[in-house]
Protein backbone atom coordinates (compact mmCIF):
# COMPACT_ATOMS: atom_id res chain seq x y z
CA UNK A 1 0.00 0.00 0.00
CA UNK A 2 1.61 3.41 -0.75
CA UNK A 3 1.81 6.29 1.61
CA UNK A 4 -0.62 9.11 0.99
CA UNK A 5 0.93 12.46 -0.26
CA UNK A 6 -1.43 14.51 1.76
CA UNK A 7 -3.85 14.25 5.08
CA UNK A 8 -7.61 15.27 4.63
CA UNK A 9 -8.29 17.09 7.91
CA UNK A 10 -11.61 17.26 9.30
CA UNK A 11 -11.59 19.53 12.46
CA UNK A 12 -15.10 20.27 14.03
CA UNK A 13 -16.18 21.76 17.36
CA UNK A 14 -20.29 21.10 18.79
CA UNK A 15 -21.05 24.44 17.16
CA UNK A 16 -19.09 24.59 13.70
CA UNK A 17 -16.28 23.55 11.25
CA UNK A 18 -13.27 25.19 11.99
CA UNK A 19 -10.78 22.98 8.89
CA UNK A 20 -12.12 20.89 6.01
CA UNK A 21 -8.87 20.56 3.87
CA UNK A 22 -6.17 18.62 2.67
CA UNK A 23 -3.04 19.33 4.62
CA UNK A 24 0.70 18.10 4.06
CA UNK A 25 1.35 17.72 8.47
CA UNK A 26 -0.18 19.08 11.54
CA UNK A 27 1.07 19.27 15.25
CA UNK A 28 -1.91 18.68 17.75
CA UNK A 29 -1.16 18.80 21.71
CA UNK A 30 -2.28 15.71 22.77
CA UNK A 31 -2.33 14.72 26.80
CA UNK A 32 0.48 13.12 26.17
CA UNK A 33 2.66 15.70 25.22
CA UNK A 34 2.89 17.05 21.04
CA UNK A 35 1.95 15.05 18.30
CA UNK A 36 3.55 15.73 15.12
CA UNK A 37 1.09 13.71 12.11
CA UNK A 38 2.59 13.42 8.48
CA UNK A 39 0.71 11.27 6.00
CA UNK A 40 0.72 7.51 6.22
CA UNK A 41 1.06 7.90 10.09
CA UNK A 42 0.01 4.59 12.60
CA UNK A 43 -3.73 5.04 12.98
CA UNK A 44 -4.57 6.02 16.57
CA UNK A 45 -6.81 7.90 19.06
CA UNK A 46 -5.42 10.78 21.23
CA UNK A 47 -6.40 13.08 23.86
CA UNK A 48 -6.45 16.46 23.49
CA UNK A 49 -5.19 19.29 25.80
CA UNK A 50 -5.51 23.05 25.97
CA UNK A 51 -2.88 24.03 23.23
CA UNK A 52 -2.04 25.60 20.70
CA UNK A 53 -1.92 23.43 16.85
CA UNK A 54 -0.81 23.93 13.47
CA UNK A 55 -1.06 22.47 10.19
CA UNK A 56 0.83 23.53 7.07
CA UNK A 57 -0.54 23.56 3.38
CA UNK A 58 2.48 23.85 0.92
CA UNK A 59 4.87 26.29 2.02
CA UNK A 60 2.16 27.22 4.55
CA UNK A 61 1.58 26.95 8.17
CA UNK A 62 -2.30 27.87 10.08
CA UNK A 63 -2.55 28.30 13.56
CA UNK A 64 -5.13 27.40 16.02
CA UNK A 65 -6.43 26.71 19.31
CA UNK A 66 -8.05 23.51 20.41
CA UNK A 67 -9.28 23.09 24.27
CA UNK A 68 -9.85 19.18 25.13
CA UNK A 69 -11.39 16.85 22.84
CA UNK A 70 -10.24 13.45 20.77
CA UNK A 71 -8.60 12.97 17.36
CA UNK A 72 -9.22 9.99 15.52
CA UNK A 73 -5.58 9.63 13.44
CA UNK A 74 -6.06 7.52 10.08
CA UNK A 75 -2.65 6.96 7.64
CA UNK A 76 -4.74 9.50 5.21
CA UNK A 77 -6.93 11.62 7.54
CA UNK A 78 -6.60 12.96 10.90
CA UNK A 79 -10.61 13.92 12.28
CA UNK A 80 -10.44 16.53 14.98
CA UNK A 81 -13.05 16.28 17.77
CA UNK A 82 -12.96 19.06 20.47
CA UNK A 83 -14.92 20.93 22.95
CA UNK A 84 -13.95 24.12 21.59
CA UNK A 85 -11.07 25.56 19.06
CA UNK A 86 -10.75 28.80 16.82
CA UNK A 87 -8.34 29.38 13.96
CA UNK A 88 -5.87 32.27 14.74
CA UNK A 89 -7.48 34.49 12.55
CA UNK A 90 -11.11 34.25 14.51
CA UNK A 91 -9.67 35.18 17.66
CA UNK A 92 -9.98 38.39 19.29
CA UNK A 93 -7.23 39.39 21.04
CA UNK A 94 -8.54 41.80 23.54
CA UNK A 95 -11.21 39.49 25.27
CA UNK A 96 -8.41 37.10 25.50
CA UNK A 97 -6.78 39.90 27.14
CA UNK A 98 -9.99 40.17 29.52
CA UNK A 99 -10.20 36.67 30.49
CA UNK A 100 -6.46 36.37 31.11
CA UNK A 101 -7.56 39.30 34.06
CA UNK A 102 -10.88 37.66 34.98
CA UNK A 103 -8.70 34.42 35.80
CA UNK A 104 -5.68 35.94 36.90
CA UNK A 105 -8.12 37.69 39.54
CA UNK A 106 -9.83 34.44 40.90
CA UNK A 107 -6.71 32.62 41.13
CA UNK A 108 -5.63 35.54 43.52
CA UNK A 109 -8.95 35.43 45.24
CA UNK A 110 -7.91 31.80 45.98
CA UNK A 111 -4.06 32.59 47.55
CA UNK A 112 -6.18 34.83 49.85
CA UNK A 113 -8.62 31.56 50.74
CA UNK A 114 -11.62 33.64 49.26
CA UNK A 115 -13.06 30.91 47.33
CA UNK A 116 -13.11 26.81 46.96
CA UNK A 117 -10.04 24.69 44.80
CA UNK A 118 -12.86 23.72 41.82
CA UNK A 119 -12.81 27.47 41.89
CA UNK A 120 -8.85 27.40 41.47
CA UNK A 121 -9.14 24.57 39.22
CA UNK A 122 -11.79 26.68 36.77
CA UNK A 123 -9.66 29.51 36.92
CA UNK A 124 -6.18 27.89 36.20
CA UNK A 125 -7.78 26.49 33.19
CA UNK A 126 -8.96 29.97 32.01
CA UNK A 127 -5.91 31.35 32.59
CA UNK A 128 -4.41 28.57 30.41
CA UNK A 129 -7.07 29.04 27.66
CA UNK A 130 -6.36 32.84 27.31
CA UNK A 131 -2.55 32.48 28.05
CA UNK A 132 -3.09 29.41 24.78
CA UNK A 133 -5.32 32.28 22.55
CA UNK A 134 -2.85 35.05 23.16
CA UNK A 135 0.34 33.50 21.81
CA UNK A 136 -2.15 31.75 18.73
CA UNK A 137 -3.36 34.61 17.99
CA UNK A 138 -0.02 36.58 17.57
CA UNK A 139 0.75 34.37 14.49
CA UNK A 140 -2.40 36.05 12.80
CA UNK A 141 -1.31 39.31 13.76
CA UNK A 142 2.12 38.94 12.73
CA UNK A 143 1.18 37.43 9.29
CA UNK A 144 -0.84 40.30 8.40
Amino acid sequence: MAIPSTLRLEFVTPEREIVHDDVDELQLPGEEGFLGILPGHTPMLVGLKVGAMWYRKGAEKFHGFVGFGFAEVLPDRVTILARIAENADDIDHDRAEAAKRRAEERLAEVARGRVSEMDYERARIALLRAITRLQVSRHARTRS
